[in-house]
């Protein structure tokens, strides 16, 4: 990879960056729409509890699966095309979703949204390292924070579009974003001979083996996961833990879901930035568990004492997320190797996480209690913290990888 010197972010790159925010916009927007319809939903036709946990684990399987199979994929159709094919995937589903007559084809619609999503999880970073590779910083935060407000817009929306039309519209709204976002994908894939048209280096499934025996790897790859399980749980059970234990109205614990999605949004304008800062990395990692484990003691002892503060601590904690993305494209030299760590970090962590909103389900139905399920919670945070003293030294997995093996990336 040659570093490229900054230049103008939008001197021919106004396609590419507009496409970016809108694709980061559509990934996240399905993820939050649906639990707090649920309630909704009841009316019409029967949702089982372990359908709603099979629903919440839905994210991550179908994010493991792709992210593996992204990096293949890539190679045979490229970046754009494979973006746009997972747009059209996700609006399809958004619009099939909200037309589900029955718990089977709500969960089957649900999957269907995930899998384009999880291909787009995996996009993202070496799109933002193929068009903007001196702006690498800048384009995250942009489009990490993109994903704060499609996180936390959706569960704000969702109630009161519901009451006032129904939960079918609610639900398929979303389908007009993905939608508006094949548009500047498209135009790049007819603008052949654009300036920035180049190839980008295509991803080898063989450093997938690599990345496995690279500490460093597993670092992103814990930071991530952190992220991911309280993000994916919290989308899935927040609003029931809340109903039960704190006293609010599903009303109201919508809206605390949304606030708990927009507590990104600070993270993901700044972290991503603060990113490259080696000394920064433990001070975030600090705020990030100190907050999770706060959130979940006051949630365990006294729910109802300060749920809005709970869920301001309990958010605080995906700062995590952004700060994973940035390090995929910081901690790798060339854009094959962001295309590797990316399928890698996402698809190991998502398999990982796919148990937690399906396990928190059934471990709640046989104890009727949140106990466990939030022990549980904190076990994962505390997990997050020798990845946090990995992260804080130097380097990227390919200046690993040399020194530990003694032989060239």
């Amino acid at each position: 990879m040659t570093s490229a010197s900054p230049r103008p972010l939008w001197r021919g790159r106004v396609l590419a960056l507009i496409g970016i925010a809108l694709f980061a916009f559509s990934l996240r927007s399905a993820v939050a729409s649906l639990s707090p319809v649920l309630d909704h939903i009841r009316v019409d036709f029967d949702v089982p509890a372990w359908i709603v946990g099979a629903i919440g684990t839905a994210p991550p399987v179908c994010f493991a699966l792709f992210g593996l199979l992204t990096p293949r994929l890539e190679r045979r159709l490229g970046l754009e095309r494979l973006t746009v094919v997972a747009l059209v995937v996700v609006s399809a589903g958004l619009v099939a979703r909200g037309l589900s007559t029955d718990a089977g084809m709500l969960a089957v619609t649900t999957a269907v949204i995930f899998a384009g999503v999880g291909v787009g999880n995996v996009l993202l970073p070496p799109l933002v390292k193929k068009y903007f590779p001196d702006r690498i910083g800048l384009v995250t935060t942009l489009y990490s924070t993109t994903m704060a407000f499609s996180t936390f817009l959706p569960p704000l929306f969702a109630v009161p579009v519901a009451d006032a039309v129904d939960w079918r519209t609610s639900l398929g709204l979303w389908a007009v974003f993905s939608a508006l976002a094949i548009l500047p994908w498209v135009a790049l894939l007819v603008r052949e001979r654009a300036a920035l048209a180049v190839d980008i280096e295509q991803a080898n499934p063989r450093l997938f083996g690599r990345l496995w025996r690279l500490p460093l790897a597993w670092a992103v790859t814990v930071t991530f996961l952190v992220s991911s399980a309280v993000a994916y749980t919290s989308f899935a059970w927040l609003p029931s833990l809340l109903v039960d234990t704190a006293g609010v109205t599903p009303a109201q614990a919508g809206a605390l879901l949304s606030l708990f999605a927009v507590m990104g949004l600070p993270a993901a304008l700044v972290v991503p930035v603060l990113a490259s800062r080696r000394r920064v990395i433990p001070v975030l990692f600090a705020v990030a568990v100190v907050a999770g484990l706060a959130a979940v003691a006051g949630l365990l002892w006294a729910p109802s004492a300060a749920p809005v503060l709970w869920v301001v601590l309990l958010g605080t904690t995906p700062l995590f997320f952004p700060l994973a993305l940035a390090l995929i494209g910081i901690r790798a030299r060339t854009h094959e190797t962001a295309v590797a760590l990316s399928g890698f970090v996402q698809s190991i962590g998502y398999a990982i996480v796919a148990a937690l909103p399906l396990g928190v389900g059934i471990v709640h139905d046989l104890t009727e209690s949140w106990t466990i399920p939030l022990i549980a919670l904190a076990l994962v945070i505390v997990a997050s913290i020798p990845a946090g003293v990995r992260l804080a030294r130097p380097g990227t997995v390919e200046d690993e990888w040399e020194r530990r093996h003694g032989r060239t990336w």
